[in-house]
């Protein structure tokens, strides 16, 4: 067995909504086709949705590993250890690209990365930030602390969505990272999730500066019954829903039994009415297999060309009497498990 050793190894933070999926599926198609990559994804919510939209055959060279759960504090500990090494094990990659959740802290991931254990296995390199300089309109957004720590971290910040602006946005990006002391780091836009490949191969500032008890951060995370359920699978029929509340906002999802055919039409007329902030979907349809993604109330929603091993539908929101009228609102429309 090829000893595993200095795995170049990419973060790509940033909110929730801002496009990071979107660009690992650019990075993806990019990759040279000799190459195996690994991505472990980290998400909010508890069933996982990210691994069904990413997914590629392996004979391609993606191998792919998700971390449901929600905040860094829980996830940067054994369960993304766990993750993580099964992913190096199983995919022995060429590159290692990590997808924390938009509401996790960075330095938390960074910490892990370059902890003891990890010296020699992996070679953690440029860390990309994402951001939507339309966001920088919400006070709330501009004064988050978590998303202000995911800049700070950034040895790269791509500018998403550029072809959404109805302006150049760059000039009030650029003044607020000038609020934040970030005067150095180089900005790169982002055109459908499409950057330039060689952004990945820089190293990391904070590669020999983390340090491993830096942990400060104070955190609100609880969960449903099903105390993060990694290993959740499809119900033989039915399905099974999973609730997860931290860092101030709302997650409820459900994973469904590959029996569960949905109706096309009825998808598309619900999902479309959905006012959260953030929802994420594969879903079995009698005209094929939709991938839906919902961010700041743009919807997209594709029919994708691979099978699904079963249907999700996850949402986040901050909002807590808005969650629990979509979560009721999904269940009667869809008829899913109410608990």
């Amino acid at each position: 067995m090829d000893k595993i050793a200095q795995v170049p190894t990419n973060i790509i933070t940033g909110a929730l909504g801002v496009g990071k999926t979107t660009l690992i599926q650019a990075l993806l198609k990019a990759k040279p086709s000799d190459e195996r990559w690994a991505v472990l994804v980290n998400e909010f919510g508890e069933i996982g949705v990210d691994g069904a939209l990413l997914s590629s055959p392996e004979d391609k060279g993606v191998f792919i590993r998700e971390v449901p759960g929600g905040c860094m504090c829980c996830t940067s500990g054994l369960p993304m250890q766990i993750a993580l090494n099964m992913l190096l094990a199983k995919a022995k990659p060429h590159r290692l690209l990590i997808e924390p959740t938009g509401l996790g802290h960075p330095k938390e991931v960074l910490q892990t990365l370059t902890a003891e254990h990890y010296q020699g296995v992996l070679d953690v390199g440029t860390t990309l930030t994402l951001i939507d300089p339309r966001k920088l309109a919400s006070k709330r957004w501009r004064e988050h602390q978590t998303f202000q720590e995911q800049l700070q971290v950034a040895d790269h910040i791509v500018a998403t969505k550029s072809d959404l602006y109805e302006q150049d946005l760059i000039p009030e990006l650029q003044a607020y990272l000038n609020t934040l002391e970030i005067t150095d780091t180089p900005i790169s836009l982002a055109e459908q999730g499409e950057i330039d490949i060689n952004i990945l191969f820089g190293q990391s500032k904070y590669q020999q500066t983390v340090n491993e008890n830096s942990h400060s951060h104070s955190h609100s995370h609880s969960h449903s019954a099903i105390e993060h359920s990694h290993n959740i699978t499809a119900p033989a029929v039915g399905s099974i829903k999973v609730a997860n509340n931290g860092e101030g906002h709302y997650s409820f999802g459900w994973i469904c039994s590959p029996t569960l055919i949905f109706n096309y039409k009825l998808v598309m007329d619900t999902l479309f009415t959905v006012a959260v902030d953030r929802l994420k979907a594969v879903i079995i349809t009698e005209q094929g297999v939709l991938a839906c993604n919902i961010s700041d109330g743009c919807v997209s929603v594709n029919i994708v060309a691979q099978e699904a091993v079963d249907s999700r539908i996850e949402f986040i929101t901050e909002d807590e009497q808005l969650a629990l009228q979509t979560s009721e609102k999904i269940e009667t429309v869809f008829g899913l498990a109410s608990e």
